[in-house]
Formats: structure tokens, C-alpha cells, sequence
């Protein structure tokens, strides 16, 4: 019995690899894309890498795409620093990390590859409820993709196929989020969130510290090496 093939967005972060960890559980077969997209947090490909070695994949697809060239984020630009964390952003608050257009440009890959593959289904670990402000996390985006994905491809506007946009952690907070992973025994130690680029993870970026919030309150701890643990 052949299985039905996934594309999973996998960046080597939290999200993504509980995310991934769900495609799994749910019987796909799956196949990982990441991108080297010249960011400054370059260090959490090698954990992508160490996540679909977790999982004995067919096949870990990275992608080479200069995002450093258009710049506008703390992430591709050097010249912007990285703020210290601030779990308590109002919504519409975005912040230097955010990258211009990342996820329409990854979700755009992943959903070429797909077609490619004959896959049914794109996963991304997107958040609209513990995340950063980036508006290309919410659901509204992810639903105007899926209308451009019906018509966008062969496969979707002759052929007919669906390629369905995944968003298994779309509404679930950090906490839950952790705890869907340790359910589903995801390689957490193996993950890096951090934005500033060290081998050890800050402990103080936006992003260590929504992690560092949902493991406190899930009651765990966070497997991997910090700098410094900040209490949330």
C-alpha cells in the first residue's frame, strides 16, 4: 500500500517540527522542504536536517533563496538588531523579525513541489495565537493561498487535484503546541528557535521567550541549551 504524500514546510524550529510530527502521525508520506534564505539564524538548518534524519525521510529538499538581497528584517539584515523579547506585543504590532513575504514565497515552493510529487497536502506550522505578529501567520492568509493554490498549478486548475493547505497548530497556544509534541514523541531536543544565530539560543529574543513561556506552562523542560533562562 503506497502512502499519500505530504510537503512539510520545515525551517529546524519548534512549530514546524511538531507540525511535521503531526503529517507524520496522521500516516503521510512526507517530504521536508527548507530554505537557506541567507538568514541570520542560518544554524537552524542543521537542526531541520537532524529532525528529517529523526524521521528516516525519502528525501529533505533545502532551497537556496536570497532573501538577504531585499533585506527589510532583523533576520536577513544585518544592519537591524534583533529586539529582546516582548511576549506581550499587541496583535497588529509587527516586528523587525518579520521577513517580507517569507511564507508566500516558501508556501509558493512547497506548493510547486508538491504538484511535482503528486502530493496532496502542504503543512505549515503557522500560529495565530502565541506568535510574533506576522500577518503571514493567520488564517486569513493561509485561506487566500489555498484560493490562489486551486487555480495556481496544472495540477489544481486542469487536472483537477486538490494540494490542501495543512495548518494543524493554526489554533492552538505554545502550550499546546509543546504538548501536542510530547504526545506525539517530536525530536523537540533536536529543535532551534532562536533568532539571533548562536549555537546556544539566546534566551531573550522574542522568540526564545514565547518558547521559553509555553514549556513553564506546560509544566516541561525545554530540552535544549539556553544562554540564559530568563523567567517569563
Amino acid at each position: 500500500m503506497r502512502l499519500e504524500k505530504a510537503v512539510v514546510l520545515l525551517s529546524g524550529g519548534l512549530d514546524s517540527t511538531i507540525c511535521m510530527a503531526v503529517a507524520c502521525s496522521q500516516g503521510y508520506d512526507v517530504y521536508p522542504i527548507s530554505f537557506d534564505y541567507h538568514q541570520r539564524h542560518h544554524i537552524e538548518l542543521e537542526s531541520a536536517k537532524k529532525v528529517a534524519g529523526f524521521y528516516h525521510v525519502k528525501k529533505h529538499l533545502i532551497i537556496e533563496t536570497n532573501m538577504e538581497a531585499i533585506g527589510g528584517s532583523a533576520l536577513t539584515d544585518r544592519n537591524i538588531d534583533v529586539p529582546d523579547g516582548d511576549v506581550g506585543r499587541a496583535e497588529n504590532d509587527v516586528p523587525p523579525t518579520y521577513v517580507p513575504a517569507r511564507n508566500l514565497i516558501f508556501l509558493s515552493y512547497a506548493l510547486g513541489y508538491a504538484e511535482v510529487l503528486g502530493a496532496g497536502h502542504v503543512y505549515i506550522g503557522v500560529n495565530a495565537v502565541d506568535y510574533s505578529g506576522y500577518p503571514d501567520c493567520r488564517p486569513e492568509f493561509i485561506e487566500k493561498f489555498q484560493n490562489l493554490a486551486d487555480y495556481a498549478t496544472r495540477a489544481t486548475a486542469a487536472e483537477h487535484r486538490k494540494i490542501a493547505m495543512e495548518t494543524p497548530l493554526q489554533n492552538l497556544s505554545k502550550k499546546e503546541i509543546i504538548l501536542l509534541g510530547t504526545k506525539l514523541r517530536a525530536p523537540l531536543q533536536f529543535t532551534h528557535s532562536c533568532y539571533k544565530g548562536g549555537e546556544k539560543a539566546c534566551g531573550v529574543c522574542d522568540s526564545c521567550q514565547l518558547r521559553l513561556r509555553g514549556f513553564r506552562e506546560a509544566g516541561l523542560e525545554d530540552p535544549i541549551v539556553y544562554e540564559q533562562r530568563p523567567s517569563i
